[in-house]
């Protein structure tokens, strides 16, 4: 098998190789939110059958394995070295859910043949590509690999991240910090000259009108954005909150009735696009017209599955 060379940045590989965790990260309550509400969202929008999907910047595989275990054909390409013999070992641990193929590549330059994947996941590529030209070339990749009529699921992070965490957390007193912010917000291109691992790595932080609009310009049909964590991931004493039931319910029906509010929808770390590669014919993956929010607020739902699959730590 021919191995694609990654031609990531090389800050980005070396905080996934030497300071992420990113195969445990989704134990911490707050990466338990981002987890479950991104398998929620996930789950609207996926067709059931034998679908194929293409989970481009996979990691380690945690969407990958889940979605394989559901029923889909999941084929895994990440940039990240150890990611990719994280998720083979994974694989050889668990054949049964394993996706059919682990391998290192790019999102600008995907190995696959065109018009052969129902559903394209760009979970992570479009925040770790920084110069407009490489999210375009991804988009390209990805509209390249699509059947007409299929399903693009992309996330981008939002533009105001660093500023909510750095003054959540305290790390404006640092004046690195803050200059880090000031050209977030400017550019949204976000660096961390001197490597501080709390200061993540190089991405782009982008508005949701911005992430909408470079996936249109890509030639996508959008069906929508919606927020990932929302006001959620900015709960004082998220953790302690997280373990009455009561209260996580009453946050996740309040997340989901405010997820596509305009005003609120940058607010939260994540953001999901759902777009479609325009067709003539049969149409993979069409988004389900979702209740009001006023509608989810009277019942008071928890959504399909959340309440019964999160554990809080």
């Amino acid at each position: 098998m021919t191995r694609a060379r990654s031609t990531i940045r090389p800050e980005i590989v070396a905080h996934y190789t030497r300071i992420a965790r990113e195969r445990s990260r989704f134990k911490s309550t707050r990466g338990q939110l981002e987890f479950e509400r991104s398998k929620e969202l996930l789950r609207r929008f996926l067709p059931p059958g034998r679908v194929v999907i293409y989970d481009v910047g996979g990691g380690p595989g945690t969407y990958a394995f889940w979605l394989t275990h559901l029923g889909y054909e999941v084929h895994l390409v990440d940039p990240v070295g150890l990611h990719v013999r994280q998720a083979r070992e994974r694989a050889r641990r668990e054949p049964r859910s394993a996706p059919v193929e682990i391998r290192t590549g790019d999102a600008r330059k995907l190995h696959f043949p065109d018009v052969s994947a129902d559903v394209v996941l760009l979970m992570g590529p479009l925040y770790h590509l920084p110069q407009e030209r490489d999210r375009r070339t991804a988009l390209a990749e990805a509209l390249r690999v699509l059947k007409p009529g299929g399903l693009l699921i992309s996330v981008g992070v939002t533009r105001f991240t660093s500023m909510l965490d750095g003054s959540w957390a305290g790390y404006l007193s640092d004046p690195a910090f803050h200059r880090i912010v000031r050209r977030d917000l400017r550019t949204g291109e976000h660096r961390n000259p001197k490597g501080v691992p709390a200061y993540w790595t190089t991405a782009f932080f982008a508005r949701p009108s911005e992430l909408a609009r470079e996936i249109r310009a890509a030639g996508f049909r959008l069906k929508g954005t919606w927020a990932v964590e929302g006001f959620v991931w900015w709960v004082p004493g998220l953790g302690r909150k997280w373990r009455d039931r009561v209260f996580r319910r009453r946050l996740l029906e309040l997340l989901r009735a405010t997820e596509r509010e305009p005003t609120l929808i940058g607010l939260g770390p994540h953001i999901m696009c759902v777009a479609i590669k325009p067709s003539g014919g049969r149409k993979i993956g069409t988004v389900r017209s979702l209740p009001r929010a006023a509608e989810i607020c009277s019942a008071g739902r928890s959504g399909p599955g959340v309440e019964g699959v999160i554990r809080p730590v």
